[in-house]
């Protein structure tokens, strides 16, 4: 089942990457904490919903015992956030996504996994392909005439590189509490990540509101809503894929910047090259190669 919420997984969160771009605004400095406060809202109300639903008896120390990963996936959001503001989305999301290498890496290295040749096969295509795939889309930024340039200088990159990093440690414990050491249950995971949240979008929401005294539309904030929505929802399925199995699930999960891609020159009317779908094409193999994997041993 790993590989069937993997698959969910990148297609939630590719949609919400999508949404997160359409409600980016350039000119509000504010815009990277709106959305910051609507999915920390969404995530406590889904937590909350869950809990009633599932009839968990929820320990809240589970929030003290989760935070160095919730530190670090949140620290890493914040600044994706930000980064969406000056770099359009077929730039920042390959590079973010390189993430699930520095995770794979890790976890192959300290645990000395062995895998499978298919296994090991499909998890060198899909990076292969995600890393060509950022390197195709900073060069095509930079022939465009009408592009400026700070959208292709070195200190709009360090938002997708900062993510990466900081994604890829927040992957990585993750995969150390869920499915390594198992440190922590999927559903006190996912209900502590999500309070967490909620308690940094509540802080957020009193900073601009009370100090800055900002307003917030809640009618110009569809998109941010769905973008929390997908954002929740693929959390949901992404604890249980790496709980299930880490290392194969975390590359194909970070290759949703290929459906970012595909859903971004739909919506928002870009459009591929024969390099773009050739690197797409390299990524799509790779995750078949790991589902004919999974299918063998399952």
């Amino acid at each position: 089942m790993w590989f069937i919420y993997a698959i969910i997984t990148l297609l939630l969160w590719a949609l919400a990457d999508l949404f997160y771009k359409k409600g980016a605004d350039e000119k509000d400095k504010y815009s990277h904490l709106k959305t910051g406060i609507m999915v920390g809202f969404v995530m406590g109300i889904y937590a909350t919903i869950y809990i009633i639903m599932k009839d968990i008896n929820f320990n809240f120390l589970d929030i003290i015992k989760y935070l160095p990963v919730s530190f670090f996936y949140i620290l890493s959001m914040i600044i994706g956030y930000k980064g969406l503001r000056y770099l359009q989305l077929s730039i920042s999301s390959p590079i973010q996504n390189c993430s699930g290498v520095i995770t794979s890496l890790l976890l192959l290295i300290i645990f000395r996994e062995t895998l499978g040749l298919l296994d090991i096969i499909g998890i060198f295509i899909i990076f292969i392909g995600v890393l060509a795939l950022s390197i195709v889309e900073k060069n095509n930024s930079e022939e465009k005439k009408n592009y400026s340039k700070k959208v292709v200088g070195l200190i709009a990159l360090i938002f997708p590189i900062l993510y990466c990093i900081l994604d890829g440690m927040g992957t990585f414990l993750d995969a150390v509490y869920l499915d390594k050491l198992q440190l922590i249950s999927e559903d006190a995971a996912l209900i502590a990540y999500e309070y967490t949240f909620f308690i940094y979008g509540l802080v957020l929401f009193i900073y601009l509101i009370f100090i800055k005294k900002e307003k917030i539309a809640i009618k110009n904030e569809k998109d941010r809503l769905g973008a929390s929505i997908f954002e929740t929802i693929g959390q949901f399925f992404y604890v249980f894929a790496v709980s299930s199995n880490s290392t194969l699930s975390i590359p194909i999960i970070a290759s949703y910047s290929i459906v970012s891609i595909l859903l971004a020159r739909i919506f928002l009317k870009e459009k591929l090259n024969k390099n773009e779908y050739l690197t797409i094409f390299i990524v799509l193999f790779g995750i078949i190669i790991l589902g004919i994997s999974e299918g063998i041993s399952g």
